[in-house]
């Protein structure tokens, strides 16, 4: 099983298909900022920049899924960017679980990137603070944004962490198996 992993990883397709689930959750962020008018808080920053990370994980494994080191280094960018939106949605998650039951949470109000990594200013029309933390303004299922983010994030978690389990497998030669 783990060479079945390890084979389905080495292919192209794979990734591609990494890069387009992970470009679709990125435009439907922008339509509901742009087309909803639905602003994003500091937390839905991080895990927009969170799911960017995922697509350039996507792109390094696209460049040459069959090499060791760049497969690697793209499944190490996929877990890390994964597990850092999944701890920021949570910390939303609460945050508006914390106002719905009649507290107070507050959150930044700027981002706070690295210098070597300014996204916000960089593509401040992508990773822009514009709202704050806490409003439930979507809902699907009766779940939020935040809520659903958290899954999906989950997702992407637990499927690179079975990838990466995976690259153990050991890919027989042998023609007869």
């Amino acid at each position: 099983m783990l060479a079945t992993i390890k084979k389905i990883s080495r292919h192209r397709l794979s990734w591609f298909l990494l890069l387009l689930s992970t470009l679709a959750l990125l435009a439907s962020g922008l339509y509901f900022q742009y087309g909803l008018n639905l602003q994003p808080c500091i937390k839905c920053i991080y895990i927009r920049a969170a799911f960017a990370g995922i697509l350039v994980a996507a792109l390094l494994g696209m460049l040459a899924p069959r090499q060791s080191v760049l497969r690697l280094l793209a499944i190490g960018l996929w877990i890390t960017s994964a597990a850092i939106g999944f701890y920021h949605a949570l910390a939303l998650v609460n945050i508006e679980q914390t106002i719905a039951a009649g507290g107070f949470s507050s959150c930044a109000l700027f981002a706070e990137f690295p210098s070597w990594l300014a996204l916000d200013k960089w593509l401040p029309s992508v990773f822009e603070v514009t709202g704050s933390c806490g409003a439930v303004d979507w809902q699907f299922a009766g779940l939020s944004m935040a809520y659903w983010s958290m899954l999906v994030l989950a997702a992407f978690l637990l499927t690179a962490s079975v990838v990466l389990i995976g690259q153990f497998g050991r890919i027989s030669n042998n023609p007869y198996r």
